[in-house]
């Protein structure tokens, strides 16, 4: 549990690398621990076995994950691990990264060490859920985020969305975006609302902003232009001289081919992009693509009791949807978070 704990201190800072904490013991004590701090950064492993004041020979370390055994950013972890002499690792899960998964207890055992695998497999697996859908299913966790008013509409007929939820809710989202590697809106969302997306806390890491903009609108002076921490995504119709532009201000460019931004293809350019995971935050069109293309995996569902009302307000979810109730997109383990009189609905999207 103490490696769990450890692990969550990176959160926002290791993408596209899991979480990883580890805790060394010998004789009944903690003689070292450490996490990852940052990609590029000591594995939480390599951390462990420095921090220790005393030889690490015939200790057990205790991590999350399997230690790894391949050379990435980082030397491999298991060599380490080995030539400090521990004799026993116990680890919550085997990586799903096909490059380690099973590798490193392998090479581990053939050099002596005792490895057992699956103490707090579940939790493991929920810290980095992000982590293992992209390298089981070959693609980025998608999660959708609105807040709505009860009769679930994002904007009046005018377009007026501020503010639909309280300041603590919306404080909360900021800390969500620092979960994700990437959050992406319509260009819709920024020529109406020119959001900032950023989580305004100095110790925590701003995710990748990503723009769908398929003909090149965005105003040069949109608060999400403020650094090049942004990648828009845009498509053959793209206004060549915004482009232009655009990247001599050294803002990233991806165009797909079409008239039209297809989600799919989006999610494959993603996933050779090395995203893990992205936060849909809107708008109602943006959201509505993503849940037409059945590749969401976990919804956020900010309510304010408020009614809006009108045939011309912005649903929190367009696009074609469903034509059937039993085919709607169900939630599955749902959670609840209140915010004053405002409240959260957190689910998985139940596979089909």
């Amino acid at each position: 549990m103490q490696a769990l704990k450890l692990a969550r201190k990176g959160v926002g800072w290791t993408n596209p690398n899991p979480m990883v904490g580890a805790v060394l013991v010998k004789n009944g004590r903690i003689i070292g621990k450490g996490y990852h701090k940052r990609v590029g950064s000591d594995h939480a492993e390599i951390e462990a076995i420095k921090s220790s004041q005393e030889s690490s020979e015939g200790a057990t370390l205790y991590v999350n994950l399997e230690p790894c055994s391949h050379f990435g950013r980082t030397p491999p972890c298991v060599d380490e691990i080995i030539k400090a002499k521990i004799a026993r690792v116990i680890c919550s899960t085997l990586d799903p990264n096909q490059k380690v998964s099973g590798k490193g207890a392998a090479k581990l055992r053939k050099a002596g060490v005792d490895v057992s695998v699956g103490i707090l497999q579940d939790q493991a697996r929920l810290l980095n859920e992000t982590f293992f859908t992209f390298h089981e299913k070959n693609r980025p966790f998608i999660a959708l985020k609105f807040a709505a008013s009860l009769d679930g509409k994002i904007a009046t007929k005018t377009g007026d969305s501020k503010w639909i939820t309280n300041k603590k809710a919306r404080a909360y989202v900021r800390s969500l975006r620092n979960q994700y590697q990437a959050v992406l809106v319509g260009i819709n969302t920024i020529l109406k609302d020119d959001p900032h997306l950023g989580v305004r806390m100095k110790e925590k890491k701003d995710a990748l902003r990503i723009i769908l903009d398929s003909s090149l609108k965005i105003p040069l002076e949109s608060s999400v232009l403020r650094d090049n921490n942004v990648l828009i995504i845009t498509t053959s119709k793209h206004n060549k001289q915004k482009l232009a532009q655009l990247m001599q201000k050294g803002v990233q460019i991806l165009v797909l081919s079409g008239d039209q931004i297809a989600i799919p293809e989006l999610i494959v350019k993603l996933k050779d992009g090395g995203i893990i995971s992205v936060l849909v935050e809107g708008g109602g069109k943006t959201i509505g693509s993503f849940a037409d293309s059945g590749l969401v995996d976990k919804v956020y569902a900010f309510f304010s009791p408020i009614l809006i009302g009108g045939k011309q307000a912005v649903s929190a979810v367009d696009g074609e949807g469903v034509e059937k109730i039993n085919q709607a997109i169900n939630l599955e383990t749902i959670s609840y978070k209140k915010f004053e009189d405002n409240f959260l609905i957190t689910g998985y999207t139940k596979q089909k």
